[in-house]
């Protein structure tokens, strides 16, 4: 049959059909209906949860491709940014389910981690009653009321989330996860970290930084210091929210909580504290240089791609479309190539003052790409 897996037509006829059955790839409708090609999977037991899927997925955008001049046209891109939405989404579970074998570096990077943010927790957030999100912030709430040993705290909120670990990523994390939660209570019990300062605003910034530093490491290592990212990833695959979501409206409580609590300043503060942290494990996690995909459209998409390749040292990726569809003019139209490469953030500005000084009225769009890695992306120093 042409439809048949992996697609070998033999005619016109069944380059049509190999089309119009895998049709959905290159439409804006593709979430949706892969969506229930993931339910009725998960059902009957051919994958075993989310990550997989978004694996299998990807490998399959990336190795698919269209026959018929038609389909490439109007396709071949929106696919494209399915499969790079996609790959955005596995960063994103990858941060928080890390599936690596357990090596001497993840070593390394725990027991960095751990230390770092002990010292964050003591040395800045404790002693002047600030909180952070997450199960370490209900850890922090519940000291402040009850006075119980903050190291014991920690280890019997995240426990429940280390047992639920098993079951929604894997042993292994689950495993990895719970040592990072008890070197993390050993440190705040054992070590003495020193009060470090009294000022809120450098408690804010200082405490959420190293506070997110630590965290970024563990995360490196492929684990995760706060259970409250594995409720977030379980919620996610049984609700139309998002991680994001999900961990938003939990802080939102904390913060609530903290105010009624501890006075609308300390919250605002420890507002802060997270928002510092958040973006500290971003930047640990993704790197300054953090990967852009810019897509090109102009029509002249030659010069601009020789001038990518000489003088950026980038590779690009082409597609061919068509452009013009314009108002009162809707009848015009001419083929064009359009181009995709990946550079860093760091080098975009660069790159458009490229293309816009062969083609001022170019179409120029960019998004983050994640985990990008082989082909020859490398990262270089910008000088």
């Amino acid at each position: 049959m042409y439809t048949h897996l992996p697609q070998k037509p033999l005619d016109k006829t069944g380059e049509i059909l190999c089309d119009a059955d895998l049709y959905y790839l290159g439409t804006t409708d593709y979430t949706s209906y892969a969506e229930n090609l993931y339910q009725e999977w998960l059902n009957i037991g051919l994958i075993k949860g989310r990550q997989e899927w978004t694996e299998k997925q990807i490998k399959f955008l990336h190795s698919h491709h269209y026959f018929t001049a038609t389909a490439l046209k109007k396709l071949s891109v929106t696919q494209h940014q399915n499969l790079v939405t996609l790959q955005t989404q596995e960063g994103k579970i990858k941060s928080v389910t890390g599936h690596k074998e357990f090596q001497f570096n993840d070593l390394l990077l725990l027991l960095g981690g751990v230390v770092i943010a002990g010292f964050a927790l003591q040395g800045f957030l404790v002693p002047n009653n600030f909180f952070d999100g997450g199960m370490t912030g209900i850890s922090l709430l519940i000291h402040e009321i009850t006075g119980y040993p903050l190291a014991l705290i920690i280890l019997i909120a995240n426990i429940p989330f280390v047992i639920m670990g098993i079951y929604v990523v894997s042993w292994r994390f689950a495993l990895k996860t719970l040592l990072c939660i008890v070197m993390l209570g050993l440190c705040t019990y054992y070590i003495p970290y020193s009060q470090m300062t009294n000022d809120k605003l450098l408690v804010a910034i200082f405490g959420g930084f190293f506070l997110g530093l630590g965290v970024g490491l563990t995360m490196r290592a492929g684990c995760a210091m706060d259970g409250i990212e594995v409720l977030a990833l379980y919620t996610w695959r049984r609700t139309s929210f998002t991680i994001s979501e999900i961990i938003l409206a939990i802080n939102i409580l904390i913060f609530s909580v903290a105010a009624l609590k501890f006075g609308l300043s300390s919250a605002l503060y420890s507002m802060l504290t997270y928002f510092t942290a958040s973006k500290t494990v971003d930047y640990v996690i993704e790197g300054i240089e953090a990967y852009t995909g810019v897509t090109i459209i102009s029509g002249k998409s030659d010069i601009i791609k020789e001038r990518i390749v000489h003088e950026l040292g980038r590779g690009i990726t082409i597609y061919k479309g068509e452009r013009g569809f314009l108002p009162g003019k809707f009848e015009i139209s001419s083929e064009v190539d359009i181009i995709f490469t990946v550079i860093t953030r760091l080098e975009l500005r660069r790159l458009k003052n490229l293309v816009y000084a062969i083609d001022a009225n170019a179409f120029v769009f960019a998004n983050t790409i994640k985990e990008a890695s082989g082909g020859i992306i490398k990262r270089r120093h910008i000088h």
